[in-house]
């Protein structure tokens, strides 16, 4: 027979837990299978032109649980490339991503939203060229898995947003060039020790 105060202790016990389980767990960015590219006008419609970051470092915190999350994430302008060293020149130039006076960009997320215990989307600060605005970050696909090399829990995700280079003072060949840009992203993490 179970008295009182063993089944505080069992009801104690039981909550902890529970707790335990709605711990916040923080994932380091895995540098080399996380590339933020993107799709941006080439000549009014001519073409898209597609360049993408090779070097990007940041935390996700994610709470399945509680449906809660956070993203800090920083990439380095200087990894521009188009896969055209002439074009990779250039854009690093003043006329557009100016990466000497602004070599980082980030995305610091205010808020995220869940469908059940997945994260759909993440709601944030966009800092590009100086300039911070709001974005929303949508999470197209997400999976966890215990990677079998890494004997760690890993995440990855399909992630796409949108936003105006004008917004954030990048004006180079406007209107010839269309403003809108279409972010990309591939993202994995590993969970921190």
């Amino acid at each position: 027979m179970m008295t009182f105060k063993k089944l505080s202790l069992a009801l104690a016990a039981a909550a902890s837990a529970s707790f335990a389980v709605a711990a916040p767990v923080t994932y380091n960015i895995e540098p080399t299978h996380t590339y933020p590219s993107f799709e941006a006008d080439h000549m009014g419609g001519l073409s898209i032109l597609r360049g993408k970051f090779l070097k990007t470092s940041g935390t996700i915190t994610l709470d399945r649980a509680a449906k809660t999350g956070s993203v800090d994430i920083t990439v380095d302008t200087s990894s521009l490339d188009f896969g055209n060293a002439k074009l990779n020149e250039h854009a690093k130039g003043a006329d557009m991503f100016d990466v000497a006076k602004f070599p980082t960009s980030t995305f610091k997320s205010k808020k995220m939203t869940f469908n059940g215990d997945v994260p759909a989307t993440a709601e944030g600060d966009f800092t590009l060229h100086g300039v911070t605005r709001p974005l929303t970050l949508t999470i197209n696909r997400f999976k966890c898995i215990d990677h079998p090399r890494l004997k760690r829990e890993v995440c990855g995700a399909d992630v796409s947003g949108n936003f105006k280079r004008d917004d954030f003072g990048i004006t180079y060949g406007m209107p010839t060039f269309f403003p809108e840009v279409k972010l990309l992203i591939e993202v994995e993490a590993i969970k921190a020790n």
